[in-house]
């Protein structure tokens, strides 16, 4: 074995330490997030009730779209130094980014129905650019799956993952820049709205965000052993046939 496969598995047994550690504060805040959403934030006035999805569905969208700027400067990184490593992480956060993705476009139509009374408005500039953004980064893990393991795959991957990212702050200004039915909560001059409601909403966001971390560096972890499992498999394989 290598100094490079001893080192990965070292990362990868440092990761999961950390997620372990991580578990416990996730716990704490999903618990306190959800007391605050339910009971400590005041209801909605026009809303009611059902807005109290809120403060998940745009704290998985946040966490979502910091998964995707650790793909962009994964990828970055990668087409700089070659590692294998970061083309694990840049994978790893797609994954994890797509699952909160999901929750996003989930969340959305159930909070939709009773106010917009739509499930999904296609129109939706917002909704729209985030199912691409999606649809984006589901291509991505079809190019992973398609090409054989190698630098070529990382390069190509990298590639697309920086380009993918470009639709992020085009989510994010789809709001400012064209007609849409979300409101614009979040503002140069602040947060538009109640205080316990603005409290809830970080409260969840930072929630949901070490949730993202924790999840990334679990599945990190997980992609650095079988790859170091496929190296050492090869390797035995070729001096047998040697």
């Amino acid at each position: 074995m290598d100094q490079s496969t001893r080192r990965q598995l070292a990362l990868a047994g440092g990761f999961l330490r950390v997620s372990r550690w991580l578990m416990i504060p996730v716990y704490l805040l999903i618990a306190t997030s959800l007391y605050g959403a339910f009971l400590y934030a005041p209801t909605e006035r026009v809303m009611g009730e059902v807005q109290r999805i809120f403060y998940f569905h745009v704290g998985t969208a946040f966490a979502a779209f910091f998964a995707f700027f650790i793909v962009f400067v994964a990828g970055i990184l990668y087409l700089i130094r070659r590692n294998p490593f970061w083309d694990q992480v840049a994978a790893a956060s797609v994954e994890v980014g797509l699952l909160f993705t999901t929750i996003v476009l989930t969340t959305g139509p159930i909070w939709a129905r009773p106010v917009w009374n739509t499930w999904f408005p296609w129109g939706d500039p917002r909704v729209m650019t985030t199912l691409v953004l999606w649809l984006i980064y589901v291509a991505y893990l079809i190019l992973r799956s398609s090409l054989p393991e190698g630098d070529r795959k990382y390069k190509f991957c990298a590639v697309f993952g920086i380009i993918g990212f470009i639709d992020v702050p085009i989510v994010w200004m789809s709001i400012r820049w064209w007609r849409t039915i979300h409101p614009v909560v979040i503002t140069s001059s602040g947060a538009n709205l109640e205080t316990r409601m603005l409290q809830v909403l970080i409260l969840s966001s930072i929630a949901c965000g070490l949730l993202l971390i924790t999840l990334i560096l679990t599945r990190t972890a997980m992609r650095l052993n079988e790859l170091v499992v496929d190296q050492v498999t090869q390797e035995a394989y070729e001096r047998r046939v040697a």
